[in-house]
């Protein structure tokens, strides 16, 4: 599959749509967001599988937009780390070798402790029932056990991501969510392909209640216990570690 880059834009940043239409800005960035969401799903779920190279023509047809929304989402899914520039022209699925998930525990552990810390801070400062963001987690954990015991595979993924998502929404600190969202597809392509062993469900559970209690440091304790059992069990699942 190729990658075709070209643009047959006009001046103003428009292009006739699929039935002739200019496409705004705004909406094309619209459409844009939704196009990089559905390809973002493809890969997660592997229906786009690793080291496939992805036609923009043929993913606009498949998604029914227009080219450019499409185009505008590959590339931003190249900046996120999913997608790979090839030497000479087109994208590919990005593979995930042994160093890149060495590299992603290793920033994300410190950022996902610091969200967890600075979430219960927050409660703990909070007046009682001022933070809607500890019923989200609670949501979140509640939605991944169903899952679990309806073994859907993808369902459950999608609400362990949600959790550790909301964890960072709860910390209040937007810096912190902006660095996380580039590693938010990285993060849920790789919880989708490495198992889920009961007690790191159960983990998450004691996130929750210390990061509900507004007990800071155990939340953060807890949260590092979890991304480094995150990490053997990826590397056990993916590269046959012992």
């Amino acid at each position: 599959m190729a990658y075709v880059a070209g643009s047959s834009a006009g001046r103003d940043g428009t292009r006739p749509g699929p039935r002739g239409e200019d496409v705004p800005p705004a909406e094309r960035t619209s459409l844009s967001a939704r196009a990089r969401d559905a390809v973002r799903q493809r890969i997660v779920d592997r229906r786009y599988p690793q080291g496939a190279r992805l036609v923009e023509r043929e993913v606009a047809e498949e998604l029914r937009m227009s080219r450019v929304p499409v185009r505008e989402a590959l590339r931003a899914l190249v900046g996120e780390g999913l997608l790979e520039l090839l030497p000479h022209s087109g994208v590919r699925v990005r593979r995930l070798e042994r160093a890149d998930v060495e590299h992603l525990y290793e920033v994300w552990e410190p950022l996902a402790v610091q969200a967890s810390r600075l979430a219960a801070r927050r409660v703990a400062r909070a007046a009682p029932g001022e933070l809607p963001g500890t019923a989200a987690l609670r949501s979140s954990l509640d939605r991944a056990e169903q899952a679990a015991r309806a073994d859907e595979g993808a369902r459950e993924v999608a609400a362990h991501t949600a959790f550790h998502e909301d964890i960072v929404a709860l910390s209040g600190n937007p810096m912190l969510a902006r660095t996380m969202e580039q590693l938010s597809g990285q993060l849920q392509l790789l919880f989708g392909m490495r198992e889920e062993p009961e007690h790191m469900r159960a983990q998450h559970a004691v996130m929750f209640r210390y990061i509900a209690a507004g007990d800071e440091e155990s939340a953060a304790a807890g949260t590092l216990l979890h991304v480094r059992d995150s990490r053997t069990v990826a590397l056990r699942s993916l590269f046959d570690d012992a």
